[in-house]
């Protein structure tokens, strides 16, 4: 390629891979033409003082418009650490977070910090932070380059989200250093037969499943395993484009609504198996055993064990969570413990690994691994006292779990209860029904000596705190009738009255309850709409009634969200949410500070 016309396909911001494709060529050969002509970009620092005087913050960007360079050459020992990028739901400030503690935690150990984040929302591009940022897209041409002019010594790619990580197995075969767990074993967990394959090895069970590249494939996959069945992409955010399917059209018409995702042999869509009524549980585990030749010289930890309080189905990032777990069996979490051990030997893993399990009677079921840092690190880290992402960047760097004095797991004598905030008053009329698809954008934590108390203050901090009386709304889809009477009168014995629909009222009356019946929104008026508007009930159960939810359905949930009404879409919450009040009628709550807990 003519070297003039290179130049200046860079200097107007051409990409090495958008320039590969107009060429016809490789990002990997137009990279090395670039850099066998010498064509590399400079870096310049960010005026953070508007030319009024000089400014010292070391902001970099990359430029191929200058042949000089603003960036100071120091003889120190350099880790790269790879930012989120932009925030979206299912990778923002969570991943921020460990990012931040990774630059806190080597900065400590004498390394000198290089950020790579492209986004200024967060607190990784912030002066003070790194010793270094470069506002870079999180790109395998970007990365290289600053990896390169900096002569670091090593990257870390697991604090970032998934942005980073598919960039890892790249970064390698160009002579990266990725610190912590290998590329290798991040491939075996997010490869779907690779994955299947280690389990068999090591006798866990896993949901039964398949992988589909078209739709007929995915329907045989489908009718194998049958109805309902859960259905993603691979290599996905935030469980985007994710669905739990309850028939063959609802699968066909799931492959044309996400047409744009392109699914391929190498991306293939993901089916399993879908666990209904199962107890779905996070756990965040550190280990150094990828240090040793001998794996079970190294140490492995079990930070927390989240137990969600919505059943299997929601995604990790909305569902409410307790730790410790509150309904597990000892033997339960014994079984947990000893999969996340032999999964944590198994890939090697140097730093933090999140598995997501489903409990269903006793067996317990692997859903996923991701050997890296998991949007729920901040909480649990918060919750034991302990900064996990800073003891995995030490780790990722070199030391040992025992060197750092963290050998055992910490089980508080307190409740510690998540729950998400969501955006959904921006959206008048968007139904608020969870799904596997990520939709918060938030998280609080409730503290408490007190489960029941622990899940108020949580509701407190979500901003849709608990009502200490007044009338509970219930309509609940068929398949939930045979609990409803139960919760109902657990609401009655808190001096709650009852309001129902037709079908739920009737299931109440036979259990011997007194509840005032309403229409529903298409039988006419005044129905319960028009009383969630008038502010004469003060809290909603209505769980969806099926893979399409009905109109008046949507109505009902978005009517509450719009005025401010207390909602609970699933029965386990809404447990949960009588358990809340009762703890608050019984003894109130006092407030403390995290550190009185630690």
């Amino acid at each position: 390629m003519n070297v003039e016309l290179l130049a200046k396909a860079k200097s107007l911001g051409f990409s090495d891979r958008q320039i590969a494709h107009l060429t016809g060529s490789t990002e990997d050969a137009v990279r090395a033409e670039r850099k066998s002509v010498g064509l590399v970009p400079s870096y310049r620092l960010v005026d953070t003082c508007a030319a009024e005087f000089e400014a010292y913050t070391p902001y970099y960007y990359s430029t191929y418009d200058r042949g000089d360079d603003e960036v100071t050459q120091t003889p120190k020992k350099k880790v790269m650490i790879l930012g989120g990028g932009p925030n979206r739901i299912g990778q923002g400030i969570e991943f921020d977070y460990c990012c931040v503690h990774a630059a806190f935690a080597l900065k400590q150990d004498g390394f000198e910090t290089i950020m790579v984040n492209s986004n200024p929302e967060t607190v990784s591009t912030d002066y003070d932070t790194s010793d270094k940022l470069f506002f870079e897209p999180l790109t395998l041409e970007d990365v290289l380059h600053i990896y390169e002019r900096e002569q670091c010594w090593g990257a870390i790619a697991q604090f970032g989200g998934q942005t980073p990580l598919n960039l890892a197995a790249a970064l390698k075969k160009n002579g990266v250093n990725i610190i912590g767990t290998s590329p290798e074993s991040i491939e075996v967990a997010e490869d779907r037969k690779l994955f299947a394959a280690m389990l068999d090895r090591l006798q866990i069970p896993q949901p039964p499943n398949g992988t589909a590249t078209t739709v007929e494939e995915a329907v045989a996959v489908a009718s194998r395993l049958t109805y309902p069945v859960l259905v993603r992409p691979s290599f996905v955010l935030g469980g985007r484009a994710m669905q739990i399917v309850f028939s063959e059209s609802d699968l066909r018409d799931y492959f044309h609504r996400n047409a744009a995702l392109e699914i391929s042999a190498g991306r293939p869509v993901l089916v399993d198996k879908f666990l209904e009524d199962a107890t779905e549980v996070d756990v965040d585990c550190i280990a150094d055993v990828g240090q040793f030749d001998d794996p079970a010289q190294g140490t492995i930890v079990l930070g927390g064990l989240l137990e969600h309080i919505e059943f299997a189905g929601v995604h990790s990032g909305d569902a409410a969570m307790v730790l410790p777990p509150h309904t597990l069996s000892q033997s339960v979490i014994q079984t947990i413990r000893e999969y996340t051990h032999a999964m944590a030997k198994e890939l090697r893993v140097v730093g933090l690994m999140n598995v997501q399990y489903a409990v269903k009677g006793d067996t317990v079921y692997v859903l996923e691994v991701n050997p890296r840092a998991s949007r729920t690190v901040p909480f649990v880290s918060k919750a034991i006292g302990v900064p996990l992402a800073k003891l995995a960047a030490k780790v990722m760097a070199g030391k040992t779990l025992k060197e750092l004095g963290f050998t055992a797991e910490i089980w508080p004598k307190y409740w510690a209860v998540k729950e998400s905030v969501f955006p959904f008053n921006k959206f008048p009329g968007q139904d608020i029904v969870l799904s596997p698809e990520m939709r918060s954008t938030g998280e609080v934590m409730g503290l408490d000596a007190d489960l029941g108390v622990a899940y108020a203050k949580a509701q407190m901090a979500a901003n849709s705190p608990l009502p200490l009386k007044g009338r509970v709304f219930l309509s609940v889809a068929n398949q939930h009738k045979k609990d409803v009477a139960e919760l109902a009168k657990s609401f009655v014995d808190l001096g709650f009255e009852l309001v129902a629909t037709g079908g739920t009222a009737t299931v109440l009356e036979q259990a011997g309850l007194k509840v005032q019946r309403t229409l529903k929104v298409l039988e006419g008026r005044p129905n319960v709409v028009d009383l969630l508007k008038n502010k004469e009930i003060q809290l909603v159960i209505n769980t969806p009634s099926g893979a399409a939810p009905r109109e008046d359905e949507i109505k009902i949930r978005s009517t509450a969200v719009m005025t401010g009404t207390p909602i609970m879409t699933t029965i386990s919450g809404a447990r949960a949410a009588a358990i809340g009040i009762a703890a608050l009628q019984r003894q109130g709550y006092a407030v403390r500070t995290i550190q009185e807990y630690h």
